[in-house]
C-alpha cells in the first residue's frame, strides 16, 4: 500500500470520527429532501444522490425524498403534442396536461429514483419505495386560486390554473409505517395530490416537501436546487437566516426570481414545526453530507 493511499485512509477515518457528534444529533430523526432541478437530469449525479440518501439511512436518519420534474414534463408534453398555456409564468394544467404530468412524475421519474436508491443500497437491503400523494390519501389538496389585476380596469380577476392544487391535509400513516418498519425503506414521493372528490392535481414539489416535513415533524428539510443558496446583494452566500431575516430578504429584493418561492416554502415549513430548512446546491456531489455532518455546512440555513 502506497503512502498516499495510507494517508487517504487515515484522512477518511479522521473525517468519520469528526462526524460522530453530528451523526448523534440526527440519530432517528426525519430529514425531508426536495430533489429537483438539473441535478435530477444527469444520471451520474442522480446515482451519487441515491448513494448519499442510502448513507443517511445507514447512519440512523430517516430520509424522505420528494422530487419535482418540470423540465421532464415540458419535454414529454412537447413529444405528446400537448400545447401548454401560461398565465403569469404559471402553467395551466388542463386534463390532457395533467395526464402527461402524472405519467412523468409518478411513472418515469418516481420509479427511477426509487430504483437508484434500491441499487445503491442493495448490499444492506436499503430499498426505495415510490409513492405519490394519491397513495393512501397521503396528500389531500384543494384547487389553487390565483388572481391578477386587469391592467385597464384595475379589477382583480380570478385566474383558473386548472388542475393545480395545494396541500390541505397530509396523512402520514403510510410514510410513518415505511420510516419505522423493521426493514430499511426510503419513501420517494411524487408531487401529485388528490381532491376530496378524488380528482388528480399537480402540486408544486417544494410545497409538498414543506407540507410533509411539517406533518412529519422533520428535524431538517433540505431544498436541493441549482444555486449555492441565498446570495446577498454582493453575491456572497448568506449562511444563516432567521424567518424574519428571510422575509426581509424578500421585501428588500435581495432574494429574486425562483429564490422567493423557495424562501416562502422554508418559512412555512419552519412555522409548521420543522427545526430548520437548508437551501443548497444539489449539483455538488455530497452536498447533503457536508451540510448535515460537518461544522461548515453547505448552503443557507433558515431557522426560527
Amino acid at each position: 500500500m502506497s503512502e498516499t493511499t495510507e494517508g487517504q485512509g487515515w484522512a477518511t477515518a479522521k473525517t468519520l470520527a469528526e462526524a460522530l457528534p453530528y451523526i448523534q444529533i440526527y440519530d432517528r430523526e426525519t430529514v425531508v429532501i426536495k430533489y429537483g432541478g438539473h441535478a435530477m437530469g444527469e444520471e451520474q449525479v442522480a446515482k451519487l444522490f441515491a448513494a448519499d440518501v442510502v448513507l443517511l439511512k445507514m447512519l440512523g436518519l430517516h430520509p424522505v425524498v420528494v422530487h419535482g420534474g418540470g423540465p421532464q414534463i415540458s419535454a414529454m408534453l412537447e413529444r405528446a403534442g400537448v400545447k401548454s398555456t401560461f398565465v403569469d409564468g404559471l402553467r395551466v394544467t388542463d386534463a390532457a396536461t395533467m395526464e402527461v404530468a402524472e405519467m412523468v412524475l409518478s411513472g418515469a421519474i418516481n420509479k427511477e429514483i426509487a430504483s437508484w436508491i434500491t441499487q445503491a443500497g442493495a448490499e444492506a437491503k436499503v430499498r426505495g419505495v415510490g409513492l405519490s400523494g394519491k397513495d393512501a390519501r397521503l396528500i389531500t389538496v384543494e384547487k389553487v386560486t390565483r388572481t391578477k389585476k386587469d391592467p385597464d380596469s384595475q379589477i382583480e380577476k380570478v385566474v383558473d390554473l386548472g388542475f393545480v392544487g395545494e396541500p390541505k391535509a397530509i396523512d402520514t400513516t403510510l410514510l410513518e409505517a415505511l420510516i419505522h418498519a423493521e426493514d430499511d425503506y426510503i419513501p420517494v414521493v411524487a408531487p401529485i395530490g388528490v381532491s376530496e372528490k378524488g380528482e388528480t392535481y399537480n402540486v408544486n414539489a417544494d410545497t409538498v416537501a414543506g407540507a410533509l416535513a411539517g406533518a412529519l415533524g422533520a428535524k431538517r428539510m433540505l431544498l436541493l436546487t441549482d444555486v449555492a443558496g441565498v446570495l446577498d446583494a454582493n453575491g456572497e452566500l448568506m449562511r444563516q437566516l432567521t424567518v424574519g431575516e428571510a422575509r426581509q430578504a424578500i421585501a428588500d429584493g435581495v432574494a429574486t426570481g425562483g429564490m422567493i418561492p423557495k424562501l416562502e416554502t422554508a418559512i412555512a415549513a419552519v412555522e409548521a414545526g420543522v427545526e430548520a430548512v437548508v437551501i443548497l446546491d444539489g449539483r455538488r456531489p455530497h452536498a447533503m453530507l457536508v451540510e448535515l455532518f460537518t461544522e461548515h455546512g453547505a448552503g443557507t440555513l433558515i431557522c426560527r
